[in-house]
């Protein structure tokens, strides 16, 4: 009789680090090229992703979902807008690796990224969704998100004419721990 492996993979969310750089490049450039979830239009390079992650991940949360030493997503919050007066509202950013949609991944990371922002006294976060997403749609407004803005006919790209909208997530006061 042959034992069967009843193991469970190993999960895990945590900070990124440069290492992953290889791993969030190849997710993200799927996006770029292949769909309209992002307006980027030519692929980055892995130097340039390390770059864009030590930049955002010093000053702002950054998490990677793990599953059985693979990247399965990432999500992240930066900068808003660059004006000082918008310094407590934050964007978010959320790509999963193709295979792993539609499985909690997403909520997971996202929730996660919520609380660490609320934890750090930011007021809001945005996220900025091209209109014919409906997916990321869903599920922004599944975790609270509400459609604050319709932008109509801002971007171009597949041979899209795309609309944007964006969902914002007021979040609770950090509690203070005396």
């Amino acid at each position: 009789m042959k034992a069967t492996d009843n193991t469970k993979p190993t999960e895990r969310i945590r900070p990124v680090t440069g290492a992953d750089a290889e791993a969030i490049t190849s997710i993200y450039n799927r996006y770029v090229t292949e769909s309209v979830a992002t307006f980027e239009t030519v692929p980055l390079s892995v130097d340039e992703m390390r770059e864009r992650i030590n930049g955002i991940s010093a000053q702002f949360p950054y998490y990677v979902y793990e599953t059985d030493g693979r990247i399965a997503g990432y999500c992240y919050a930066h900068p808003w807008k660059e004006r000082a007066a918008y310094e407590k509202t934050l964007e978010t950013t959320i790509y999963l690796a193709e295979g792993y949609q539609r499985r909690g991944i997403g909520r997971k990371l996202m929730e996660k990224l919520i609380a660490e922002c609320s934890r750090r006294g930011y007021f809001a976060m945005i996220a900025c969704i091209t209109g014919s997403n409906m997916g990321s749609i869903e599920f922004h407004r599944s975790l609270g998100f509400r459609q604050v803005s319709f932008f109509e006919k801002v971007g171009f790209k597949l041979n899209q004419i795309l609309d944007v909208v964006d969902y914002e997530l007021l979040l609770p006061p950090a509690l203070s721990i005396k």
